[in-house]
């Protein structure tokens, strides 16, 4: 009786361990890509930081759609560390796409949207973009620098 018990208790924990070690198995070989995700941010504009409208639009932040789908953006948030925030207004992000958010004025297209700001969002010595859908969830964040409180 003792025999089986310890057999039964060898069997069980030899499958736990089996079950167990599957699933980490297959996460290395497959690492999770979110479908949307800031993909590059140019935040320091090329050149002189002058406030032009032209220099302002050379600071921006790409939103990647790695996804076959379409992802409505409507109500999705970018931000800065300083709370600076901008909020996509009926906004559809095409499959396998990217759409590259200025800082500046400009005309909204399908690849290119912009904050309409007069003043640089993003600080060239370190700071973080966050994207969050319209449920306020985060979705991605990217960071350069030092960031504020001695992490990096």
């Amino acid at each position: 009786m003792t025999a089986r018990r310890l057999t039964a208790a060898v069997l069980t924990a030899g499958a736990l361990t089996a079950v167990l070690t599957v699933p980490t198995s297959a996460a290395e070989a497959r690492p999770h890509r979110p479908n949307v995700q800031i993909s590059d941010v140019q935040y320091d504009s090329p050149g002189r930081d002058d406030r032009s409208n032209r220099s302002l639009n050379r600071e921006w932040v790409e939103i990647t759609n790695n996804s076959r789908h379409a992802v409505n953006l409507d109500g999705w948030t970018l931000r800065d560390e300083d709370g600076h925030r901008y909020t996509f207004d009926d906004y559809r992000l095409r499959g396998r796409s990217t759409v590259r958010v200025h800082t500046g004025i400009g005309r909204d297209t399908r690849s290119d949207v912009y904050q309409d700001r007069r003043h640089y969002i993003w600080d060239n010595r370190s700071d973080t973009a966050t994207l969050r859908n319209d449920r306020g969830r985060y979705v991605d964040s990217d960071s350069w620098g030092q960031r504020r409180g001695g992490r990096r």
